[in-house]
C-alpha cells in the first residue's frame, strides 16, 4: 500500500510517497480503508520537528512513527473477532495514528 512517510524532520519537501506493508487487524482492531485523510497542526508540528519539545513526544532525533495523519474517514475492510460495533462496508471516520495512508488498522 502506499503512505505519505517521514524520515527525518524538516521541510515538507522531505516527505516522501512509499510503498509500505498493508496493516492487519488483529482480533480487537478494524481494518479501514481510507478515503479522505487530513493535516492538521500537530502534523505540521511532527514534520518540522518545532519546537523542539514536540521530539520528546514524538520521537529524538528523528520521528518514531514515519506515517502521518491523525484524521480520516473511510470504510471498514475487515474486523477482528473480538469487534461487535463494526462490520465490513461500515463507513467511518477516527481519529487515529498513520491516517495518511490507503488503510489503517
Amino acid at each position: 500500500m502506499k503512505a505519505i512517510v517521514q524520515n527525518s524532520y524538516g521541510s515538507p519537501d522531505q516527505l516522501e510517497l512509499e510503498d509500505v506493508p498493508k496493516p492487519v487487524a488483529n482480533e480487537d482492531q478494524v481494518l479501514v480503508r481510507v478515503h479522505a485523510a487530513s493535516l492538521n497542526a500537530g502534523d505540521y508540528f511532527t514534520v518540522m520537528g518545532s519546537p523542539w519539545l514536540v521530539r520528546f513526544t514524538v520521537g529524538f532525533p528523528r520521528p518514531k512513527n514515519h506515517i502521518l495523519g491523525w484524521d480520516l474517514a473511510g470504510r471498514v475492510e475487515a474486523v477482528g473477532r473480538n469487534i461487535t460495533q463494526f462490520q465490513p462496508g461500515d463507513a467511518v471516520y477516527a481519529a487515529v495514528n498513520h491516517s495518511l495512508a490507503e488503510y489503517v488498522s
